[in-house]
């Protein structure tokens, strides 16, 4: 059965002013890592906007996730590309960019000045916590409209159960899904409910870019990517700190699969034992200053650059070098997402116009819904424990189970993120009106008022 074009004809009657409210909407709640920034994109674009349907938005997730690079701006970034062409992907993913980075920098330069930026972070403290209420609401509904059978709900467990406890890249689990589509659609087709497509098409999207096309957006975006750095290696020269940074954190871009949370590791053992940039403490405060702040977690780079460049600055003023490592190490950590998402939007486009793909999608679908749970679950016990360890049965050393430090239980995050619950599922609050008042209970369970 093919569904009415409900959310195509809304997306064509949307200006580019609307739409720049909306992004602007969006980066202003894009709390919470992965899994808080995807519940805010699903309530505002297929709740509340209606400018994409169920299936449409998790087709699109499921192709952000496997790309290298925070998959919630990707996922803003195609959403933008959808309405209104390149133009409209580069304004939803900038402006989704936008606030994490002036936010940090911001709390870079204070940290750096005076190494106490406690009361903001007691702000965003507060807004983490009621970032759990978005997160519960999310899962509950995108989990619901995604798991139309109980085998799709198995798929949706083993793909938690392989994340969350054996450690199992995402793209491997991708694979096994679309592969367990395939073959089970064909053999429990009554177990796969038929995916609904839309009748229109977008202009933008009906057919797929020629070959040259493609290649000449690949060249264009590695230019733009690269410009930067090579820049700096002329005024600097190749052993300038700039560049280091530049190419150190371009190579991080392309090797983020399965979200910042699987690069972290990597990142602080080569920012603190390889290159001294931070100390192991100020590498903890800079992720803590990052999670709190609206926008992808990754953006913990600018911080770790600017404290780096300030420390080593090669010569320039400290505060110059620091805003310039600052700068290089934001543009070639988020370059990489448009390259991705330009060069291969309009060919999942052309994918999801494939009835047979029906039952693959159908699985994948269902492991990303376990991912976003895996995010959930982690950034839950994270929020509101201050020691999580890691627990590993003798039966199997591989496996891993998040084992939580309840004597380390935050009763001040609890606190907001049980008023946040009661205030959007029991007294229908708005988004924002939580956020403000959970933003007030942290200054106050924090002591500032």
């Amino acid at each position: 059965m093919i569904e009415p074009a409900e959310p195509q004809l809304a997306r064509s009657a949307v200006t580019e002013r609307e739409a720049f409210g909306v992004w602007t909407q969006i980066a202003a709640q894009s709390f919470g890592g992965p899994a808080g920034q995807i519940a805010v994109m699903h309530r505002i674009l297929v709740e509340e906007k209606r400018w994409f349907s169920e299936d449409e938005f998790l087709h699109a997730l499921n192709f952000c996730m496997l790309l290298p690079g925070p998959e919630a701006q990707q996922l803003v970034t195609y959403a933008g590309w959808r309405l209104h062409g390149i133009r409209g992907g580069l304004t939803a993913g900038l402006m989704f960019i936008a606030p994490g980075a002036i936010s940090l920098l911001i709390l870079s330069a204070l940290y750096v000045a005076y190494h106490d930026v406690t009361w903001i972070a007691a702000i965003f403290f507060g807004v983490k916590a009621a970032v759990l209420a978005v997160v519960l609401e999310a899962v509950i509904r995108i989990g619901r409209r995604a798991l139309k059978s109980p085998l799709l709900v198995g798929f949706a467990v083993i793909s938690f159960l392989a994340m969350h406890v054996f450690q199992i890249p995402f793209p491997w689990i991708v694979v096994v899904a679309a592969l367990s589509g395939l073959i089970l659609g064909r053999l429990l087709p009554s177990q796969f409910p038929a995916a609904k497509t839309t009748v229109a098409v977008d202009p933008e999207s009906s057919t797929p870019r020629q070959f040259g096309r493609t290649m000449l957006t690949v060249a264009v975006w590695l230019l733009i990517w690269f410009t930067p750095i090579g820049l700096v290696w002329a005024v600097f020269g190749s052993d300038s700190l700039l560049v280091k940074q530049g190419l150190f954190f371009s190579q991080t871009a392309v090797i983020t699969f399965g979200g910042a949370y699987a690069v972290l590791a990597y990142l602080a053992q080569e920012a603190v034992q390889t290159y001294g940039w931070v100390t192991p403490g100020e590498m903890q405060d800079g992720l803590g200053l990052a999670e709190t702040t609206p926008g992808p977690l990754i953006m913990v780079v600018q911080f770790v650059a600017f404290v780096g460049a300030f420390r080593h600055a090669d010569g320039m003023n400290p505060w110059l070098a620091a805003l310039l490592g600052s700068a290089i190490t934001t543009w070639v950590t988020f370059a990489p997402s448009f390259l991705w998402i330009f060069t291969f939007a309009p060919y999942l486009e052309s994918l999801r116009r494939i009835q047979g793909l029906n039952h693959t999608l159908s699985g994948i679908t269902a492991a990303v819904v376990g991912a976003i749970l895996n995010l959930s679950v982690w950034f839950t016990l994270h929020t509101l424990f201050g020691t999580v360890a890691e627990w590993h049965p003798s039966v199997w050393p591989a496996a891993r189970i998040w084992q939580p430090d309840w004597s380390t239980l935050d009763i001040r995050a609890l606190i907001i993120a049980v008023v946040s619950m009661l205030a959007l599922f029991r007294f229908h609050l708005g988004m924002l009106p939580t956020l403000a008042a959970a933003a007030v209970l942290g200054l106050v369970l924090r002591g500032w008022l």
